[in-house]
């Protein structure tokens, strides 16, 4: 039987319609005298990482944990949190070919969420990178208290889409969160790059 044309879009951020320049990080490390990958390293250990993704702990909290942790490498604690605020400082850059897409798709009457796993900083984020009005809903997974890959979440995500998952197609750039997404009855693209836009308004009903 054929699958349910999709009727509303499901992107992640980052990775998707957020890219970070990787010559950032790699700046402050230079700058501080840091291991190359040391501060991506330390930062997405899933122990630090996974209670700031569940909004057990704040954005700034999950930050100071992380300079702690830098605190031997970079020479004492100031010196890890001035490496950490200036790597905080950056905040990715929107892809504006996906952008373009969302906004396509808007444009023809499709619902569009924002499936992030994020922290309490989303809102900011979103804000500093012009998003805010630019999707119908946001699920931030700090908000919804379980992240990605867990089936709750994406039923969270269909909810708020007021979509049925048979009719939500998800993309992401890892592949965890697409067989997530695919377990909990979504469609779902492995985004890896522009050249997947017209695979994506193919699969959608516009």
């Amino acid at each position: 039987m054929a699958r349910e044309r999709a009727t509303a879009l499901l992107v992640d951020l980052d990775g998707v319609l957020r890219r970070w320049d990787p010559a950032v990080a790699a700046g402050v490390e230079r700058d501080y005298g840091l291991a190359e990958g040391v501060l991506t390293e330390i930062a997405m250990h899933w122990g630090r990482l996974q209670p700031v993704l569940t909004g057990q702990v704040s954005h700034a909290d999950w930050v100071a944990s992380v300079a702690d942790a830098l605190a031997d490498s970079a020479g004492g604690e100031q010196r890890a949190r001035a490496a950490v605020e200036q790597w905080q400082r950056y905040r990715g850059e929107v892809d504006p070919d996906v952008l373009a897409f969302v906004r396509e798709v808007r444009a023809a009457g499709v619902r569009v969420g924002l499936g992030t796993n994020g922290t309490d900083l989303l809102d900011t984020d979103l804000a500093a990178l012009g998003l805010t009005d630019e999707l119908d809903v946001v699920v931030n997974s700090s908000v919804v208290g379980v992240h990605k890959p867990a089936k709750e979440y994406f039923q969270a995500a269909c909810a708020a889409l007021d979509t049925p998952p048979a009719r939500v197609l998800f993309v992401d750039d890892e592949d965890w969160a697409i067989r997530g997404a695919r377990a909990a009855g979504l469609s779902a693209y492995r985004w890896d790059g522009p050249s997947g836009l017209r695979y994506l308004r193919a699969a959608l009903a516009y």
